[in-house]
């Protein structure tokens, strides 16, 4: 005790007082009167807004996070978690889990997305259990975007999986260098971790037969799986509904979705941030034919993405989320002998699934056919399999179940008849008159219509509020005679500025790439892209003219296009010839691959230019970009870049593989190509 609490002490022994003084009662009925008025009064406008969250919170559902919960919750004991850019992933996982009920066991399936992945190693709390992974992969080997967290977890886990069971099925294509990256990835992480590997990697091949590789993957994976859990197929091979349908006869039209990808009434109120759930309505201000002759229609579209907030790069992917044609839709309907226009759900019958409807509900069949689902594909074995049922005719029934069976005999069938033929869903009701199936089953095992990619075909420096596409319009004859069209570029194709004005729109967003230009604007580069694989190079070179107004050091700029004729379809012949006059391309070849008796591509040219090519690219560190197709011009490149290396580098044919290889991994060769 110091002095001053001694001497406190002493006063107040020597001469008690009352505990309050008037003064002591007068300063705490002041703070007192403060307090209350602070909590009762000024506090009072802030804590309307709480309550008002506190109750919007509570009304909307809590969605688990925790699969292992979830399983247990639900009496599960197969996960399939799917990694998916298109829905084939997606698609192919739904399968899976379904199949589980005919071996006696529950599957579920799952986005890796939307659950916490670190919970892997609890799965041996769950017996008799195991994990499947569908993994497509995406771009230059990466995984796809709902797979992305998950593949950042595997990398940095150091989790024990011992005692998990698991198997991968990869979706990917052989045209591209990183071919099922991902599927390999995760099956020998796992496997590194512990894990036990139930069944073989499964590696499909996109550009093959994705179907076929999946089902002969998933004849010998159900085996592998009752042999090692000491359980036999139940015999129950009958369809499973998983969707009820739910006919609204008397519904609020605000309530109806009439084509929005997420958000009800995002069409009509637009609102920020615009991305994949939320695209922007962008306006077509320009749509104009490229090509001066032939019988294509190449066509150059302008999207005005004024007040959208969105940026871009030059080599960023522009999404579009197209509708399929009306008449086909019309004639779908006519030959179900149904009314479109029902308001109408479907509805998951798991009512503890994250996925209640299998597309936005409610709305009507016209709209689910138009802007949801995906009738102009070829459908999968699994949609015969279940229309079986509705065939009448038993050779017709006799015919789908064996497209589905997976026996080498039904493989061919399929492949003849439904992939080469390229029939799809109406096609192959119009051929099939005995199958009547009921509508809303369609409607359940048709797969999403996916948004479709675009290389922009400008630069965001030059061209901030505007984006710009160039792309093909897909129309052919099939070996039935019927006419296939694409469907998006038959539907940006209509998309035309009316006489009086009017601007049709596009729902679309952006999605990043990692095909960039040098940092350095002063490095060389060397751009390679026939045909509509100009797209990104216009954007490329509308960047390089940029930085030279701007007074900056840019280094050669050269491009390899190619077409079939100069006055047919040298797209953008007039811009091109323009950049190259003021010296921002230093170098425009063109191959015109029908002008003469010998088809000339474009690796024919960069073969003729060899010594200053390999001069760039091993001294002045140019950086090469091949746009176009993956399957014949891509492969063609590399192997002309390959050459090089070799006649003039003087590097044997593995050290010439070698070299080019590097230069993928330090980003000096890019690739944004398409099979």
């Amino acid at each position: 005790m110091d002095d001053a609490e001694s001497h406190l002490q002493s006063d107040q022994e020597q001469d008690p007082e009352p505990f309050l003084s008037s003064v002591d009662i007068f300063i705490f009925s002041l703070i007192s009167g403060l307090l209350i008025y602070w909590f009762f009064f000024r506090r009072k406008p802030t804590t309307a807004p709480e309550i008002r969250t506190v109750t919007s919170t509570v009304s909307q559902p809590v969605r688990e996070t925790s699969f292992i919960e979830k399983m247990k919750k639900t009496n599960r004991n197969i996960v399939v978690f799917y990694g998916s850019q298109t829905g084939t992933a997606e698609d192919f996982a739904n399968r899976l889990a379904k199949d589980a009920h005919r071996y006696g066991m529950k599957g579920m399936a799952a986005d890796p997305e939307e659950y916490d992945m670190s919970e892997l190693s609890r799965l041996r709390e769950i017996s008799n259990s195991m994990v499947v992974f569908c993994l497509a992969t995406y771009g230059e080997g990466d995984p796809t975007d709902n797979a992305q967290e998950f593949y950042d977890w595997m990398q940095a886990a150091d989790d024990s999986l011992e005692g998990i069971n698991f198997a991968v099925f990869g979706l990917g294509n052989k045209t591209y260098e990183h071919f099922n990256a991902m599927g390999k990835y995760t099956d020998k992480r796992l496997a590194d971790l512990g894990g036990k590997r139930i069944y073989d990697l499964g590696l499909g091949d996109d550009d093959s037969n994705l179907e076929e590789d999946f089902i002969s993957w998933k004849e010998q994976f159900w085996p592998a799986v009752c042999e090692f859990f000491g359980v036999e197929a139940t015999g129950v091979d009958s369809s499973i509904r998983q969707f009820e349908l739910v006919v609204h006869n008397d519904i609020n039209m605000n309530q109806v979705y009439t084509g929005e990808v997420g958000r009800l009434g995002s069409f009509q109120t637009q609102k920020l941030p615009f991305d994949s759930k939320n695209p922007f309505l962008a306006s077509v201000s320009v749509n104009r034919k490229l090509n001066k002759g032939g019988n294509r229609h190449l066509m150059h579209i302008e999207l005005d993405i004024l007040d959208s907030k969105i940026r871009y790069d030059a080599g960023d992917h522009v999404a579009v989320y197209p509708t399929n044609d009306t008449s086909m839709v019309s004639k779908l309907g006519k030959r179900l002998g149904v009314d479109l226009d029902i308001f109408m759900s479907l509805k998951n019958l798991d009512e503890e699934s994250n996925k209640k409807h299998p597309f936005p509900c409610p709305t009507t069949y016209r709209t689910a056919l138009t802007h949801y689902l995906d009738i102009n594909n070829p459908p999968r074995t699994n949609v015969l399999y279940e229309l079986a049922q509705y065939a009448s005719d038993p050779q017709e029934q006799e015919n789908l179940h064996k497209m589905a069976s997976g026996s080498s005999e039904g493989k061919a069938l399929y492949q003849s008849w439904v992939v080469a033929a390229e029939r799809n869903i109406l096609s192959i009701l119009e051929d099939l008159q005995s199958l009547q199936p009921q509508i809303d089953h369609l409607c359940e095992l048709l797969p999403r219509l996916q948004a479709r990619y675009y290389s922009i075909a400008s630069s965001g420096k030059v061209h901030p509020s505007s984006i710009h596409i160039c792309a093909v319009v897909v129309e052919y004859a099939t070996k039935t005679g019927r006419v296939f069209k694409g469907v998006a570029t038959n539907w940006l194709k209509n998309k035309v500025v009316t006489d009086n004005g009017h601007k049709p729109t596009v729902p679309m967003y952006v999605r990043r790439s990692q095909f960039r230009l040098p940092f350095k604007p002063s490095n060389p580069v060397v751009m390679i892209g026939p045909g509509t694989g100009i797209a990104p190079f216009i954007g490329f070179i509308q960047e390089r003219a940029w930085h030279k107004e701007q007074g900056k050091d840019v280094g050669e700029t050269i491009l390899y296009f190619g077409c079939r004729h100069r006055n047919e379809d040298f797209l953008y012949q007039q811009e091109l010839e323009e950049f190259e006059r003021a010296g921002v391309l230093t170098q425009l070849n063109v191959a015109f691959s029908r002008d003469q008796e010998h088809k000339v591509y474009v690796q024919h040219l960069l073969k003729k230019n060899k010594e200053h090519l390999w001069k760039l690219i091993h001294f002045n560190n140019a950086h090469i970009y091949v746009c176009g197709d993956a399957r014949n011009m891509a492969r063609g490149v590399h192997a002309a870049f390959h050459e090089i290396a070799q006649e003039v580098g003087g590097l044997t044919h593995t050290q010439a593989v070698d070299y080019f290889k590097k230069l993928m991994t330090k980003g000096r060769y890019s690739q944004d190509v398409w099979s």
